[in-house]
């Protein structure tokens, strides 16, 4: 993996509004089997802030990519962009993207993690017993894929084609156009009347 360092910076913190505590860096990283990057985290001394963000540089034909999860690749290298949708559509889980949307680089272990950390934040939203027990029974097919008891079809939809899945086992499709439309990009389009 390739990487540039493009900018360092000392910033005022986005969340404690401290000035020159918050380090501003941007990498320019190429990623193999993806392609280049911009790569941007900014850590606050002060508070303990933290965000990070990978934003394609490249723009690649729209795909979408199946694999089927089971125990032995958990560790299958993901990469995410900013712009795709996620789904593993046998427990009913997505994660579509919005104007705050991030890009990540993990593996299928760790989009399960995300995928149960926003149930468990749910729980907390909705205190019905109806979503209290259908969010327990997500929490439980997770976990049940994690342990290899329970296989799986990992779905992630690109509009731009910048995300990938690392494998010899994934099945990259194109996206027809009528699905196309229909996706969401997570970038507010302004239209002049």
């Amino acid at each position: 993996m390739n990487e540039t360092e493009i900018n360092e910076m000392s910033i005022k913190c986005p969340a404690c509004n401290t000035e020159n505590t918050a380090k501003s860096i941007m990498k320019e990283i190429e990623i193999p089997h993806f392609g280049k990057v911009l790569e941007t985290t900014i850590i606050c001394e002060s508070c303990g802030f933290k965000h990070s963000d990978i934003i394609a540089l490249e723009q690649n034909d729209p795909a979408k990519y199946i694999l089927k999860i089971n125990k032995d690749n958990l560790s299958t290298r993901i990469v995410r962009s900013q712009s795709a949708t996620v789904s593993i559509p046998e427990i009913g889980v997505k994660v579509e993207p919005g104007p705050k949307s991030e890009g990540y680089v993990t593996n299928v272990e760790g989009v399960i993690t995300r995928f149960e950390d926003a149930v468990k934040q749910a729980l907390h939203l909705f205190n019905d017993n109806t979503s209290q027990k259908n969010a327990q029974l997500v929490l439980n097919d997770l976990k049940s894929i994690v342990n290899g008891e329970k296989t799986a079809t990992l779905i992630i939809e690109d509009p731009f084609g910048q995300s990938n899945v690392v494998s010899d086992d994934v099945k990259i499709l194109d996206i027809p156009e009528e699905e196309l439309k229909l996706l969401k990009t997570g970038f507010s389009i302004i239209e002049d009347n």
